[in-house]
């Protein structure tokens, strides 16, 4: 029997699947079936030509890799397909892939004309929260899609980041963290999605408010290969840098103490003063981001 895989808590709610039995379909060709069979119990699994499942709109994994879809390809013609797709009835004859899609390209490779699927009646709110939970907990997403995801999520279902981090059993920081990516250029975005800047490298960028000293460093990374910890010194000095051009002179131990402000809350932050008195100005650019903060200060 294959080991099951576990959904995770905020996908296993929203599917009601409590049948802890493990699934195996074998390979074997089935009769081409054009309408799944009168409606039964919710978790039946019916064949249908694959030619009839059509991608979700909300699908957040925009990138298949091809060399990972030919090797499930491989198994699942020595092996079949271990768990069904999840689709619901378009009403035109097509179903939408609610939850499999990566297993669908597959078994279109595999050359199967049939696929085991569960069919679903979902509420066009409700297909797409399946949809980028199934994605966000089961798939191997990048930074920038997970991220895109959580924002289609909270957009779509009205949810606040608090909500939405409950629903994905994550920490609300967790979440925000994810969503600042996204205040990124689209370059450094892109940079991020084929591996080249990390989203470590990304919160050291995102702490630099001027954009021309972002792009500085952002093209030092990359020529220069810095490790994340090198980045954050890097910016961190940028941003004093940027203070002291403006005229403010400091004592070097509140320069230091400032570089490790900026370090720990990943955002611009000016302390105005001497080693007597003064002020610390810690910005923050949206209402996710005013969180973050209160949650590194306050919880």
């Amino acid at each position: 029997m294959a080991r099951r895989i576990g959904l995770g808590r905020g996908l296993d709610a929203l599917l009601d699947n409590n049948d802890d039995e493990d699934i195996f379909v074998a390979p074997a060709p089935e009769p081409l079936v054009s309408t799944p069979p009168a409606k039964g119990r919710a978790n039946d699994i019916v064949q249908l030509p694959i030619g009839k499942l059509i991608p979700n709109p909300g699908q957040p994994r925009k990138n298949f890799e091809e060399t990972e879809l030919r090797e499930l390809a491989d198994s699942i013609k020595n092996y079949g397909i271990i768990q069904p797709i999840i689709a619901a009835n378009a009403g035109d004859g097509t179903y939408i892939i609610i939850a499999g899609e990566r297993r669908t390209r597959a078994a279109k490779l595999a050359g199967l004309g049939t696929v085991p699927v569960i069919i679903r009646d979902y509420t066009d709110q409700k297909r797409l929260e399946v949809s980028l939970i199934e994605n966000i907990q089961r798939s191997d997403l990048n930074p920038i899609e997970e991220a895109a995801a959580y924002k289609n999520l909270m957009d779509f279902a009205n949810l606040s980041q608090e909500e939405l981090a409950v629903r994905m059993g994550k920490n609300r920081s967790t979440v925000a963290n994810a969503l600042r990516l996204l205040r990124l250029p689209v370059e450094i975005q892109k940079s991020i999605e084929d591996n080249k800047v990390s989203p470590g490298h990304a919160r050291a960028l995102l702490s630099i408010t001027d954009a021309r000293l972002r792009e500085k460093l952002y093209r030092e990374i990359l020529a220069r290969e810095l490790s994340v910890r090198e980045a954050e010194k890097r910016a961190s000095a940028l941003n004093v840098n940027k203070t002291k051009a403006k005229g403010k002179s400091r004592p070097p131990e509140v320069d230091a103490m400032a570089e490790k402000f900026i370090g720990r809350l990943g955002t611009k932050v000016v302390i105005d003063g001497d080693l007597n008195s003064g002020r610390i100005l810690i910005d923050y650019y949206s209402m996710e981001d005013l969180e973050r903060l209160y949650e590194i200060f306050c919880e």
